[in-house]
């Protein structure tokens, strides 16, 4: 018996409310590693256990796991603590199982994507009805949904519902948007605390190489995440957490929209060209250059996806392609 797992020892931690942004995060690795065959069926989850392998404190850890037992992933006995269920098994068979398995889960994905954005989805939904909607199994339902959360465009509920947050649905309101993003990028760039992260230079390049090679078979969700995490390193080398915040809110608001918008895949090298000559001219000490170029390419980028959202102040007519 593990006294941290008993149901009476981890009372103190629940009046200890853990970040909501890092619920999410630690369910999503619990899950990977159950899909990655590192948690069996059966096995007993001691809450510090998972504590010391996340890095985390056994606030969220806890959490994550009220939150799988919900789901059916986990269940929890008595003076015993967390144990991962018979039926979590089918979650690495589903992952295992190859490629088709995990095209059907981004597909379920995008699919609450499109209809959230033709408004066929209500602000608040229970699990029960998202199940029924997309014909899909409380866990491969529950694995989407804490992507949806870690990606920040729901939240979850008391007991079993869930609520989305706002997001961009016109024309007019996504200019708005990368109009802002062009001016806080390129101010945070200019602001004398601005310095280089060597380490995260080094792997952006690498990203943005990676994508030179495989940006034809990268699914469009890594495309965004990709291009977010790029632009939100830069703005992170300012050193101001307000400007980080800000636009870390705007790519949240925009992700949806986003995914509408037909990707133009041989444009991608292109772009990631301009992120390697951002970081060149960064490297080689020209900031006032590169600041001028990264707003140049910011509303250039607008320019290009902007008419694919209809017209000015409109909702979007569009589907996901």
């Amino acid at each position: 018996m593990d006294a941290s797992d008993d149901e009476t020892a981890k009372a103190p931690f629940e009046a200890k409310m853990p970040r909501p942004s890092l619920v999410p995060q630690v369910t999503a690795q619990i899950l990977d590693q159950i899909r990655e065959g590192r948690l069996i069926p059966g096995q007993h989850l001691p809450s510090q256990t998972l504590a010391d392998s996340l890095r985390v404190s056994r606030a969220p850890i806890n959490a994550a796991l009220r939150e799988l037992e919900r789901s059916g992933v986990v269940r929890s006995e008595p003076n015993r603590g967390y144990f991962l269920s018979d039926a979590a098994g089918r979650l690495a068979e589903i992952e295992r199982s190859s490629l088709p398995a995990a095209d059907a889960e981004d597909a379920t994905y995008l699919k609450i994507a499109e209809d959230r954005l033709d408004g066929k989805l209500a602000d608040r939904v229970s699990e029960a009805e998202l199940m029924r909607l997309y014909d899909v199994p409380r866990i491969r339902l529950a694995k989407i949904l804490y992507r949806i959360a870690e990606e920040g465009w729901a939240e979850r509920l008391p007991g079993n519902g869930w609520a989305f947050g706002p997001m961009l649905n016109s024309r007019d309101a996504y200019e708005q948007a990368y109009q802002f993003r062009a001016s806080i990028e390129w101010e945070a760039m200019r602001l004398p605390s601005f310095k280089l992260d060597e380490q995260a230079f080094n792997a952006a390049r690498q990203e943005q190489e990676r994508i030179l090679r495989d940006h034809l078979t990268m699914s469009r969700a890594e495309i965004f995440h990709s291009n977010c995490a790029f632009h939100e390193m830069l703005i992170a080398c300012s050193g101001n957490d307000f400007f980080l915040s800000s636009l870390k809110r705007v790519n949240r608001l925009r992700r949806l929209i986003e995914y509408r918008i037909t990707i133009d895949r041989s444009r991608l090298p292109v772009q990631s060209r301009e992120h390697l000559a951002l970081l060149d001219l960064l490297a080689s000490g020209h900031r006032e250059a590169a600041a001028v170029f990264l707003r140049q390419h910011v509303l250039g980028a607008c320019a290009l996806k902007s008419p694919q959202v209809g017209g000015l102040g409109g909702d979007l007519p569009l589907r996901i392609i």
